[in-house]
């Protein structure tokens, strides 16, 4: 007996349609809510099926652009044995792999980061980069569960947000070049973390601390 075809998911096939079309949209009208509305009558979709689709409308197009991103980065690397290479040279080739799926959209990605870059955009912004943090440390094989989790993903989001706009406005080698400076710069912090009663807070702390000194042009009191 004949196995009847997997149900398509028609929102999630509809969503990647509205993307699509979105992609060479924001080319000329930016990401906006415009945008999201010529984007949605592009795949045929009347203007309130796209706003029940896509609520958020730019910003719901961002969140599926970042994952198709993530995703496509992930295809690049199957050819990758991650457990051949040292650490930091996975983190490398991953981040590679990210910027090279995202320079498949150049003109859009362009657009897609002026979005979130603006302050109301800011928490979005945090959440995908973490997504994609997390993803491509899975990809290297990490299974921490204690703060370095997050220490990790935090540092690589960093890394991945700076080298994309590197890779924007100065081209992939600098991008690449970029991440290496960077990559070597986490390494020695793990070290001295390593050998230092380090705690996730502490960074927090500090951050804290520079933002009071600029705010308030004080000089921070020294820790006991």
């Amino acid at each position: 007996m004949t196995k009847p075809p997997e149900r398509r998911d028609w929102a999630a096939d509809t969503e990647q349609q509205v993307l699509d079309r979105a992609l060479a949209i924001a080319a000329h009208e930016g990401w906006t809510s415009r945008m999201a509305r010529l984007a949605g009558r592009a795949a045929g979709l009347s203007d309130g099926e796209t706003e029940l689709l896509l609520p958020r409308g730019p910003a719901d197009l961002a969140a599926l652009l970042s994952r198709r991103h993530d995703a496509r980065a992930l295809v690049l690397l199957e050819g990758v044995d991650p457990t051949a290479l040292k650490i930091r040279e996975r983190i490398a080739r991953a981040v590679e792999a990210r910027l090279d799926a995202a320079a498949q959209d150049e003109t859009a990605t362009r657009r897609w980061m002026g979005f979130l870059a603006l302050p109301g955009r800011v928490p979005l912004a945090g959440r995908l980069a973490w997504e994609s943090a997390d993803g491509l440390w899975r990809w290297a094989g990490d299974a921490a569960t204690d703060e370095n989790h997050y220490s990790k993903r935090v540092l690589l989001a960093g890394i991945l947000t700076g080298a994309m706009a590197v890779r924007l406005s100065s081209g992939r080698g600098e991008a690449l070049a970029f991440v290496d400076r960077r990559i070597a710069d986490v390494m020695a912090f793990e070290t001295w973390k390593a050998t230092t009663r380090w705690r996730p807070y502490d960074l927090l702390a500090g951050a804290a601390a520079a933002l009071g000194r600029i705010r308030y042009g004080t000089r921070a009191a020294s820790p006991d």
